[in-house]
Formats: structure tokens, C-alpha cells, sequence
């Protein structure tokens, strides 16, 4: 009898270890880390923080605002009233909904992904499970301070939630994966000064797992350079803008973010009337004033722009595009190391129409440098007809309409500088979408759902130490 007691007594104590265990491996099977969503350019939503108007997107621009910015001798000061809200979830004019830029990711996550939306400053009881975060930035403004913004908010959740170890996923759109890429190799550290050689010591790694790029300009895109010098077009960063708004090169050359998209250091596909390439340094004020694409030499110039902007433009313009071409090279600094962090590439090649050159040469009729970015021939000096197929040739690459394909997987940067790209190669998915849909694409949110819940598989891990 008590021989009976002692085996019924251990049968319910290994009973009750079976169940706990069980749970246990149910809760680690179940326990999916929180996610990110962080925009690209114009995907923030942006409101006047004292009136709480939508300025973007808006289809009639409010009469007291506007997305130019007021003009700092340093980048990194700049601002105004307005402040980022949410991501921009869709796009309405006439109170009708014409464009998905967000929304429909976001319902996907919840509906197909099993995700739960949360909000930054009051999480829920399942705030660390399988929630969802969106980090609305003001997108006009320096990436690496938006960069260091998002680690500030990341350290603060992990406090309110009280997971002072948690890791977030992070799904990144274009611009978006600048900032998240900056935060995980620097964290809240800003730039190192000019001359001085970038080491990234991977701070942010502590934060982030899973990394996903969709459509990111790691080495930036042609379409930067042309909106700086013509303003936004059909040619240039394809947004879907009503014409009510400012699109002009004056409004482009006040924000920061713009130069820090220009063509990485040594990536710049430029052109002469032979389609020869040329070497030419786009982070040197020299270099905009020789070619005229300099807004401050612009004869509209005064009227644009009200005099005590005028008399900082200088040194405002040099020190965007210095403050940019230090972001690539901090950029591409990871010598293919990452540090524990897991990054995965969704980029497109079927676009064979993705601007990606320039071409310049002199016009002796004129007397002027010709900047041409659209592939349509012309007659050179000598009375040779370049063809629209040879400029085809010289300005377009497979991309997804804006961002190449080699940029997305920063190819050109590692082979320049003989180190392994953390990005792109065998972790890149290739599906084919426009740059401006693929957050819309189910293709692409099928993807990321099964990168995040751990469904797919990951990518070969680089070397986990940091620099």
C-alpha cells in the first residue's frame, strides 16, 4: 500500500513537470519577438503639432504650412512645427483612397501574420508578443538622427514593458533601412567627423534580430540627384503628388534626407557625350556650381528663399551633402560583419527601365553643361546621332523602377571596397514589384510574415563579433 502511495505520488509529479515543460515549449514555439515597421521617404504621415492639421499627405496643402524646411548651417538642428503621427497608411485626394502605402501591410500582419498593433507610449499585456510597432519619422529630416530617435524609443518600450533584454524584428521600407541599418551598426552614437574613418561597433545589435529590407537605396539612387537638381518629377523620386504641392528644387534643397539618397561614394554611374564614364565627386558644392546645378547660384534664387536663409545656404548645402557622403561611408563600414544581427533583401530586377545614370556633356550653343537623366538620344557636337538605345544602355538598369538592383544589395560599395556586403547575395528575394507598391504586395508581406515567424530559412549567419 504505501509501495502503491509512492508510485501514484510520482506519477503526479512527473505528470505536472510533463505539463510544465509542455508549456514551456508551447510559450517558446507561440513567443514571436515584437516588430517595427519603419516607413521610407514620404511614408510618415506629418501634422502641425499645434493645430494637429494633416500636412502630408494632404491633397490641398494647409495655407500656413508646408513641408519645406526652414534652413540650419547644421543639418542636424533643422525642424519645425510639424511632427510625425503614423505611417502613412493610405493615400486619399478627393476623400477616395488611390494608393495602399501602409494600410494594407499592416493588415496583413494582423490578419495573415497573427500580429496585434500596439502603440509606443501604452502597450498592451502583449506589448513583447507578436505586436506590431509603427515608427512614424519625419522623413524630410537627417536619417541618422531619426536612427538614433528609433534606439531612444526602442530602449524606453523595453523599459514601460519591463524586458530590459527584448529583441525587435524590424521591416524596413527604401529609405527606412538606412535608418534601421545606421541603428544597428551605431545605435545612438551620431557621425564621426569628417576625415575621420567610420568603425561601426554594432550598439544598436543589442535591440534587433531580424532585419528585412524591402526595396532599400543602400547605395542610394540616381533619382536623389535628379529631384535635387530638376525637383520632384515623373523622372525623379516618383511620388504620386497632386499638383497643389510644392515640388520644386527650392522645396527639395531643404531637406536633408534628400542628399543622404544621392549615389553612394564611387557609385555614381555619370556619363560623358561618348558614354564614357566620367569620375565626378556629387558630395563636392565645386562640382553642383561647375555643372549649374547649384540652387543658391539659380537666378529665382531671391525669390524663393527669404534673406536669412539666404545668407546660411552656403554652408548649409556643404554641409548636407558632407554629412551624406559620411552616411554612406558609415554605411559601408561593416566589413561583412553584422554582429548577431540577420538581415534579409527583398529587392527587383525585372524593371529594366530603373534610372540609374547620367549623362553630361557641353553644349557649345548654349555655352552650358547639359545634365541629361531621361534616356532619349541626341546629336553630339560632331554631328553623331546617339540613339535612344544607346542611352537606354548608359541610364537604365534592372531595379524596381526607382531603386536598382545593385543598390539594394549594396554590390557595387563591397566589390570598391573588398570587404563582403552584410546585405543582399543569398539572402535576397527577388520578387517583382514597383517600388512604391511592394509594401502592398502580397507577394512581399506573405514573405515577411514567414521570415518573422520563423518559417522560412534564415539566412547564413556572418561573424558575430562586433568591430
Amino acid at each position: 500500500m504505501i509501495r502503491s502511495r509512492a508510485i501514484k505520488g510520482t506519477s503526479f509529479h512527473a505528470m505536472r513537470i510533463g505539463l510544465l515543460i509542455g508549456s514551456l515549449v508551447l510559450c517558446a514555439v507561440a513567443q514571436n519577438n515584437p516588430v517595427i515597421l519603419v516607413p521610407g521617404l514620404t511614408g510618415s504621415e506629418l501634422r502641425n503639432k499645434d493645430t494637429n492639421e494633416r500636412v502630408w499627405f494632404k491633397t490641398f496643402k494647409p495655407k500656413d504650412d508646408d513641408i519645406r524646411l526652414p534652413l540650419n548651417a547644421d543639418p542636424t538642428l533643422m525642424g519645425d512645427k510639424l511632427i510625425a503621427t503614423d505611417a502613412l497608411r493610405e493615400i486619399k485626394v478627393a476623400g477616395f483612397s488611390v494608393i495602399d502605402a501602409y494600410g494594407g501591410f499592416l493588415k496583413a500582419m494582423v490578419g495573415r501574420g497573427g500580429y496585434h498593433e500596439e502603440k509606443w507610449d501604452a502597450p498592451g499585456d502583449r506589448g513583447a508578443d507578436k505586436a506590431v510597432y509603427v515608427y512614424a519619422y519625419d522623413w524630410r529630416l537627417d536619417n541618422v538622427g531619426n536612427a538614433r530617435a528609433l534606439v531612444k524609443k526602442v530602449e524606453a518600450l523595453r523599459t514601460t514593458l519591463g524586458k530590459p533584454d527584448l529583441k525587435f524584428d524590424v521591416v524596413a521600407h527604401s529609405m527606412g533601412g538606412m535608418v534601421t541599418r545606421y541603428a544597428a551598426m551605431y545605435g545612438d552614437a551620431d557621425l564621426p567627423a569628417a576625415g575621420k574613418k567610420p568603425r561601426p561597433t554594432w550598439a544598436g545589435a543589442k535591440y534587433f534580430d531580424k532585419v528585412v529590407l524591402i526595396g532599400t537605396p543602400n547605395e542610394g539612387a540616381i533619382n536623389a540627384l535628379n529631384s535635387l537638381i530638376n525637383g520632384f518629377t515623373l523622372n525623379g523620386v516618383r511620388i504620386d503628388l497632386p499638383f497643389v504641392q510644392d515640388t520644386s528644387k527650392f522645396m527639395v534643397f531643404t531637406l536633408p534626407a534628400i542628399y543622404q539618397l544621392m549615389p553612394a561614394p564611387g557609385t555614381l554611374r555619370a556619363f560623358d557625350e561618348t558614354l564614357q564614364p566620367m569620375e565626378i565627386d556629387i558630395y563636392d558644392p565645386k562640382t553642383w556650381r561647375k555643372y549649374g546645378w547649384d540652387v543658391t547660384r539659380d537666378k529665382d534664387f531671391v525669390d524663393q528663399f527669404e534673406a536669412p536663409d539666404r545668407r546660411i545656404a552656403d554652408a548649409y548645402f556643404a554641409g548636407a551633402l558632407s554629412r551624406a557622403k559620411r552616411l554612406h561611408e558609415a554605411l559601408a563600414a561593416a566589413d561583412g560583419k553584422t554582429s548577431g544581427v540577420s538581415f534579409y533583401t527583398v529587392g527587383c530586377d525585372c524593371r529594366t527601365e530603373t534610372p540609374d545614370g547620367v549623362v553630361l556633356y557641353f553644349d557649345r550653343q548654349t555655352n552650358k553643361w547639359r545634365t541629361q537623366f531621361k534616356p532619349k538620344g541626341f546629336t553630339r557636337w560632331d554631328g553623331y546621332r546617339l540613339s535612344d538605345a544607346d542611352m537606354r544602355k548608359a541610364v537604365l538598369s534592372p531595379g524596381d523602377g526607382i531603386v536598382p538592383l545593385h543598390s539594394i544589395e549594396a554590390s557595387f560599395e563591397s566589390k570598391r571596397a573588398g570587404v563582403k556586403s552584410i546585405i543582399g547575395g543569398e539572402t535576397t528575394e527577388k520578387i517583382c514589384e514597383d517600388h512604391n507598391k511592394q509594401a502592398a504586395n502580397s507577394g512581399i508581406q506573405d514573405y515577411v510574415i514567414k521570415v518573422l515567424t520563423g518559417k522560412t530559412v534564415a539566412p547564413k549567419q556572418l561573424a558575430a563579433t562586433a568591430h
